[in-house]
């Protein structure tokens, strides 16, 4: 009986799991009008038609995580695609977590331009906002 009960645990955790990120792609991320226009102007300028956003969350900056943008044409099996307009944005699966319901905004103004994260998720940000504590 031991054993069916190790793997009834393991198979009500391994749904339990896939419930959690459902629930995270259904609440995921959204991005304004701006972010929009300039991941178009990105991918659009670039030679490679097949270019994606990506981003991903890293370990560093003055609170303990930072935000890091890419553009990609590939997308592994369990990242997270997330279609706004016209454009897409990958996201993997950690990342997501620490991101759920956040919003990705461009904004230029006379510091320079830049992506900017709202994320709900983060406790504490450092002055510049590239990087976050949960």
């Amino acid at each position: 009986m031991i054993g069916y009960d190790i793997l009834f645990y393991t198979i009500s955790k391994y749904f339990e799991n896939i419930l959690k990120v459902k629930n995270i792609i259904n609440n995921h991320i959204t991005l304004t009008k701006n972010a929009i226009k300039k991941i178009k102007h990105l991918t659009l300028s670039k030679t490679n038609k097949h270019l994606k956003l990506r981003i991903y969350i890293l370990g560093g900056g003055c609170s303990g995580f930072q935000y890091q943008f890419v553009l990609d044409e590939k997308k592994n099996q369990d990242d997270i695609l997330i279609n706004a307009g016209d454009v897409s944005l990958i996201v993997d699966p950690i990342s997501l977590q620490y991101l759920n319901g956040g919003k990705i905004d461009y904004i230029e103004n006379f510091e320079g331009s830049k992506f900017i994260v709202y994320n709900p998720n983060a406790k504490n940000t450092c002055g510049c906002g590239s990087s976050f504590n949960i």
